[in-house]
């Protein structure tokens, strides 16, 4: 024969497991929130990050207060993409590749177009409205492991063309170069995917 619980005793076990469950949904909802903030660190540090465009010369591609994503595991770098790198100046810079370690860059032909082992770029679809591909002739052939940068808005663009004089004769060290720019994000207005142009698919 069993003794029925006095029902203030009910009471008091209910309450005191509804405690319990109130305190470890908010226990596991600390922990989900401490590993999301974790997780995005990660990403952070290893994967992926903001970049502000702090002036004119990737224009018009890229306009300055433009924030692009960067990814960071982004392999090697091929010609057209658009890269962040420690710049001449020791800071984060932005630039497009125009020719990678081994490739001979040229300045420019009877069309007045950039060659690139002796193809011609098409750079309408990038560079920036009534700019000139170059406005000094030069020729180089990069050196193993570098690259050879330049702005979109090249009358703008303190790029390969203006540091000849260091080591690299103006081009980059692929080791330096942070990640690839993938889209932009900010403002929402602007948001696009970055894609590499189809011109440099045409380079051997």
């Amino acid at each position: 024969m069993t003794v029925d619980e006095p029902e203030a005793e009910k009471a008091e076990k209910k309450e005191k497991s509804g405690k319990g469950g109130k305190g470890g949904g908010l226990r596991e909802s600390l922990f989900l929130l401490g590993c999301g903030v974790v997780v995005a660190l990660l990403l952070q540090v290893f994967v992926f990050q903001s970049f502000y465009i702090p002036s004119e010369s990737m224009e018009r591609t890229l306009v300055e207060g433009d924030r692009v994503v960067v990814n960071k595991l982004h392999g090697d770098s091929e010609r057209g993409d658009i890269v962040v790198f420690e710049g001449w100046n020791d800071e984060h810079t932005i630039k497009r590749v125009i020719a990678v370690g081994g490739d001979t860059v040229k300045c420019c032909d009877a069309q007045k177009r950039i060659t690139v082992n002796g193809v011609p770029l098409e750079e309408s679809s990038y560079l920036y409205s009534g700019d000139f591909p170059s406005g000094e002739p030069f020729e180089k052939v990069v050196p193993k492991g570098r690259l050879w940068v330049m702005g979109d808005h090249r009358t703008a663009s303190a790029d390969s063309r203006a540091h000849e004089e260091r080591l690299g004769e103006g081009s980059i060290p692929e080791s330096d170069v942070i990640g690839r720019a993938v889209a932009i994000y900010w403002p929402f207005s602007r948001a696009a995917v970055l894609s590499r142009p189809e011109s440099f698919l045409k380079v051997r």
